[in-house]
């Protein structure tokens, strides 16, 4: 029996094959960590000319308080920052258990807080402290064992040409990008080793992404790349800011986390409340990103002069204090290992133990888990090894918190061991061996084109599936539109590497003579993000509404060019009938973004950038009697037009692959896992919803 336990890790992408220099090990690891936002606006304070601008991040005061350049460079002139000592900083950072720090290297303003020999607007060459505080940095971090890493802005308002727009995401110039590529070299060559560099806004073209990559892979090999590079080129996903996931992600990520949502450097009128009531939010928002497999970059604004808030200094501290209790719980641990969360708190494991983070306790006092196999051993609180009251009845295990127990800052820790591996019976175990999107567990991870264009994208499907025997056959059915593509399949931990080719002929029992294709209409060309909404899908839309026009041009079958400025999209929306319910294979143009939406749901929801193929996508549709309605959306994010294509005259056929005969474990009950095998990036979305594994 193949059941998930700590010691089984599903999550694709994070199984580390013998020298691997990517994912990092020691960055999955490493959990917690400090970020810096420290620059020229600091010096500010998120105050201009005597008043607080309380719009937007005081990172970005420039921009939301209008400042010209010329009076923002001279604040250069005044930054001497006496009160900075990067040894503090780091022993505060270990001090918190945080394991690494991440430094704003140059952020949106274009001020180097490095010796940048292609700016002289830098800490050592414009202000009156002429020291490299980043090098001092790197250098603490080492002496002290703390990894270093460092953020970079892919925008740059102080760079020739660029100016200041409120989204923050515009295009790269060629100069421009030759001066990144230039800048990340000089940080990568003279910095030591760094553990992740964190690229941040800008819309930069997939050549753009995948120059900055490979530098970055060259000089430093073991360096994570953040996701917001964008195009899907990162090596860990990102969360939006202060963005805590209700899901498991099978990709290395990270939540870069704020003391206060209003901004993320020093803000000298903020009000910061109560400090006991930071540390337990800061402490749980940790737990549930671990608890979910990710890591917790948690930021601190020094202010001008460099010395850190007293506000952020004491509550790292105590968070440490929390740390030095309870951090078996949180270093090199895994994902709860069951599929739902719980509704006392979370969860956390590592080799036979789980930890147990309980946020509510029941009335009953008795935390209860149920669909566990292996023998529970010993329960105890992890802060003092206090035995507990432990009773396992077959898959249930019990733990009885006394009522004398209470709360360390808001969790109660239970460290639950097991005599040997354990395993989860899965939430979902399947009775039927035919295999498909619908009745799969998604494989997460996190698309990102850029820091506007982002949503939550799917890189495999998980099945559990009950059969006796000692061997399977699957057979992997496709569409013409997944010819071609490498899959891996996994079951019960052994794997067939299969290119989609050729196999059985099989006809849809279907009937597309009786499908009246009706009108269509095009709403016209938008601003947009591309991050997975379709406004008004679930009820009809209204084409007599503003910007719906019917399109008169459209012809099945015939590519149309739609004129389109970058980061907009347009809506089609085709209204039709069916005799009967029934799956219909139609083709589909694509464009940078490309969102399919039949009768309320999705049915595709994939970017091509970033090194996709961009080919036409031949999508199923499961089609009601009667009326239906379908809406295309395209993204279009550096060109001057989309091509749009909807073709209904396509082989109503898939195509039966068999594969080879595969050994079972011994029980009932099995995994079976599918993936790309070769996939252009780790955070790309990889469609294959119209497969389906047969398994005989």
């Amino acid at each position: 029996m193949l059941l998930r336990g700590c010691l089984v890790i599903l999550l694709i992408g994070v199984q580390f094959a013998l020298g691997q220099q990517k994912p990092n090990p020691d960055w999955v690891n490493q959990k917690f960590s400090m970020f810096i936002h420290w620059g020229l606006y600091s010096e500010l304070g998120g105050v201009w000319k005597g008043q607080p601008v309380r719009a937007g991040y005081s990172e970005q005061i420039q921009s939301f308080a209008k400042i010209p350049k010329v009076e923002y460079e001279a604040v250069a002139k005044v930054f001497d920052p006496e009160k900075w000592n990067a040894d503090s900083v780091v022993a505060l950072a270990k001090a918190a258990g945080m394991k690494s720090i991440v430094f704003t290297s140059k952020h949106h303003d274009g001020f180097c807080m490095y010796h940048s020999k292609y700016t002289k607007y830098n800490v050592v060459d414009a202000t009156p402290f002429k020291r490299d505080v980043m090098k001092e940095l790197s250098d603490a971090c080492r002496r002290q064992g703390v990894k270093f890493a460092v953020y970079y802005s892919l925008i740059d308002w102080n760079f020739p040409g660029n100016g200041i727009t409120p989204h923050n995401a515009d295009a790269i110039s060629k100069e421009h990008h030759a001066f990144s590529m230039h800048q990340v070299e000089e940080i990568m060559t003279n910095y030591g080793p760094i553990s992740e560099i964190w690229f941040d806004m800008g819309s930069l073209s997939g050549q753009q992404s995948k120059e900055l990559y490979d530098l970055v892979n060259r000089l430093q090999p073991q360096c994570m790349v953040s996701g917001r590079l964008g195009n899907d080129r990162g090596d860990f996903a990102v969360m939006a800011d202060n963005a805590y996931p209700d899901y498991k992600i099978g990709v290395p990520w990270q939540t870069p986390a704020s003391f206060f949502d209003e901004t993320w450097s020093y803000r000298s009128w903020q009000e910061r409340g109560s400090l006991d009531k930071k540390i337990d939010e800061k402490l749980r928002s940790l737990v549930k990103v671990v608890s979910r497999g990710g890591n917790f970059l948690l930021n601190i604004g020094p202010r001008g002069d460099g010395s850190v808030v007293e506000f952020e200094r004491d509550a790292l501290l105590a968070m440490g204090k929390w740390m030095k209790r309870y951090g078996e719980a949180i270093y090199n641990t895994t994902a709860n290992p069951f599929d739902h969360a719980v509704e006392w708190g979370n969860i956390t494991c590592k080799g036979n133990n789980l930890y147990l983070f309980v946020e509510k306790v029941p009335t009953n006092r008795e935390i209860v888990l149920n669909g566990l196999i292996g023998k529970a051993k010993k329960a105890s609180l992890l802060a003092d090894e206090k035995v507990l009251n432990l009773k396992q009845d077959g898959q249930s295990v019990s733990v009885n918190i006394p009522g004398d127990v209470k709360p360390d800052r808001g969790m109660i820790v239970v460290k639950l061991e097991f005599a040997g591996t354990f395993r989860v019976v899965p939430d979902q175990v399947l009775e039927t061996g035919e295999l498909s999107a619908v009745n799969a567990i998604p494989v997460y991870a996190y698309s990102s084109m850029d820091y506007y264009s982002s949503f939550r994208s799917t890189v495999g499907f998980s099945w559990h599936f009950k059969k006796l025997g000692k061997t399977i056959t699957p057979t992997i059915i496709y569409t013409t539109g997944d010819q071609g593509k490498e899959l891996r399949l996994v079951v019960d931990g052994k794997e067939q590497v299969t290119t989609l080719t050729g196999g059985e002929v099989q006809q849809l029992n279907n009937h597309p003579e009786g499908i009246t294709w009706g009108k269509v209409y095009i709403h016209e060309p938008q601003a947009d993000r591309f991050n997975g909404n379709i406004g008004g899908i679930k009820e009809e839309i209204n084409v007599n509404a503003e910007g719906w026009r019917s399109w008169d041009d459209f012809r099945a079958g015939k590519a149309l060019n739609v004129p389109m400025r970058e980061k907009q999209s347009i809506h089609v929306l085709h209204k039709f009938t069916s005799d009967r319910e029934q799956d219909v294979l139609v083709e589909l143009g694509v464009a940078d973004g490309v969102q399919v939406a039949l009768n309320g749901e999705n049915v595709l929801l994939r970017t091509y950038v970033g090194g996709i193929p961009r080919t036409n996508e031949v999508i199923k549709l499961h089609l009601k009697k009667g009326d239906n309605q379908l809406v295309v959306k395209l993204h279009n994010r550096y060109g001057t037009e989309v091509t749009y294509l909807m073709n209904t005259n396509v082989k109503q056929a898939m195509y039966r692959l068999r594969l080879k005969p595969m050994k079972l474990y011994s029980g009932e009950i099995h995994d079976c896992n599918l993936e790309m095998a070769h996939p252009a990036n780790n955070n790309s979305d990889m469609g294959l919803r119209d497969i389906r594994v047969e398994l005989e």
